[in-house]
Parts: C-alpha cells; structure tokens; sequence
C-alpha cells in the first residue's frame, strides 16, 4: 500500500485500483487525483463547515451511504467540530480545512461532500443563500438556466448579487454571500422568492416538493437553507452513473445554453475549466459582495 506525505501528514492510500465507476472504469486512484488537484479552489468552499459524506466503498453501483461522524480510525488531526441535531443530540462531525484531510477523505470513498450555509464557529448565522433548482420531468438543465435567469433579477431587485454551478446531475444551484441573517431567516426569503416566482410563472416553476407538482416544471428548493440541511458543496463528484462534478458556471454559459450536454463535466473536464477561468465561484467568499435580506 502507498504512503504518501501531504503537508507533513502520512497517509496510507489503499485499493487506488479500485473500480468505482464501472461504466467509465474510473477508478478511486483517479477521484483522489481529482481532490488533489482541485483542492486550491474546492478548499476555501469547505474551511470551517461541518462536512456529511456520501461513500461508496465499493463503487457507485453497490450500496453507497451517508456519513456524519468521523468514521473509525480517523487521524487525530483531522479537524473535527460538534454540532446539533434536530433531536437536541449533539453530534460530532469532521471539517475539510486542507489538502491532507481532503485525500484522507477521497481515499475513503467519500465521493460527495455536502455542507451547510454556515460555519461550525458560527451556526446561528447563514453566511449564504442557494436555491437548487431541479427539472420535473420533460425539463433539463436548459429550462433550468430560464428560471436562474428569472431568480437572478428577482435578487438583484433586493440588492442580492448571485452566481451559479451546476448540481451535478440534472439542475443548477444559485449562490449568494449573505450578512446579518439566521438560516431560518434565509429560509423564509428563499421561501418567498419560489413562491413568488410560481405565482408569475406558473407554467416554469413550482416551489413545492410534491412530485406530481413537478411534471414539466422547475421545482426551485428552497429548504436547503435551513440550519439542518446540506447542499452539495462547489467541485464535488457526484455518485451518478459517470463521474460528473458540481461545476461553476458563468451567467454567460447560463445565458447560452441550449443543450444539457453544455453544462455537464466531469473531473476529466473540471481542473481544466480552472485553470482556464480561476474558481467562478470566488465572489461567494468575499465578504465585501454579501448581501443583506430585505426587512
């Protein structure tokens, strides 16, 4: 088994050869790859958050799982913070703050990263908004990025600017820096812009869950707000039947896209995309571009 050294930290890396996509034959040494090599970018998205991992120890086609706590074996220096359940339980949960714990992770199948919209050091306090927006039937991507469009202008009359990334699987999630608000506060606002735009849009959107609602429509989920919800984090692989990632988009690609297979890459496609355009997610994390909710 391979020992490596990252930052100091040694780390075993075991089964690189491992299958976990079988329809592309991409395998766990390739994921790894992949997190070490987008971490420059993915890493600021993560500083701080508790992390919920989807693994799947033995490819995307066997049984996959969610996992909160920090699994056993876990390396005392890995980051770890306590958060609290809905039940009042208090739970223990790690935090991606660098390159070590992020291939620590990879090499443990954990194939989704998904994060809150705050911080462990402060979980009273939304420092983001999103919407996902997710086609019902008989929609894709395309109907997705007219919705974005409308959700887009509709914050900018409040003074909220946004920028987007796709899901990863067939919808677009939208992002916006937020000051001065709770998660049940940025619940409320993001509740109220999907139900607005239902009622202006009634053939596009619907912001309710109920999937007979949802048949060619865009349901725009605005739940993943509250303080007990995760989101799929910026340059994450998902567990889907190819290694697709959860990728920036600029409001330009948004505006253009007329085929789904325009907004669709993988970690084939992801390192290149960076280094080309930088992180188009940046102006999330800075501070001077977050928007107050409307009183």
């Amino acid at each position: 088994m391979p020992i490596t050294e990252i930052e100091g930290r040694k780390l075993t890396l075991t089964h690189l050869e491992r299958i976990l996509y079988p329809r592309t034959g991409t395998t766990k040494g390739e994921l790894v790859h992949y997190y070490a090599t987008i971490a420059p970018a993915l890493l600021p998205h993560l500083r701080g958050r508790p992390l919920s991992f989807l693994r799947a120890p033995s490819g995307v086609d066997a049984t996959s799982f969610f996992a909160k706590r920090p699994p056993a074996g876990t390396p005392s220096w890995v980051t770890t913070s306590v958060t609290e359940r809905s039940s009042g339980e208090e739970m223990e949960q790690v935090q991606i703050n660098d390159l070590a714990t992020l291939v620590w992770a990879a090499n443990l199948a954990c194939i989704e990263l998904h994060v809150p919209q705050w911080k462990a050091a402060a979980p009273g306090t939304a420092d983001r908004l999103v919407f996902d927006l997710d086609p019902g039937e008989d929609r894709t991507v395309v109907d997705c990025c007219a919705v974005a469009l409308l959700l887009r202008e509709r914050m900018r009359a409040d003074g909220i600017e946004s920028w987007a990334k796709t899901s990863g699987s067939k919808g677009l999630h939208l992002y916006a820096p937020l000051t001065g608000a709770s998660p049940e506060q940025a619940a409320a606002y993001a509740k109220a812009l999907a139900k607005e735009l239902e009622a202006d849009h009634p053939d596009q959107v619907v912001s309710r869950m109920t999937k007979n609602l949802r048949t060619e429509k865009i349901f725009i989920d605005w739940s993943q707000n509250s303080a007990k919800k995760t989101t799929a984090a910026p340059y994450t692989v998902r567990a889907r039947a190819t290694p697709t990632v959860s990728t920036p988009v600029s409001w330009d690609e948004i505006e253009e896209c007329d085929d789904p297979g325009r907004l669709s890459f993988t970690i084939a496609d992801v390192p290149d995309r960076v280094a080309d355009h930088g992180d188009l997610l940046a102006p999330l994390l800075e501070r001077k571009r977050a928007g107050k909710l409307p009183s």
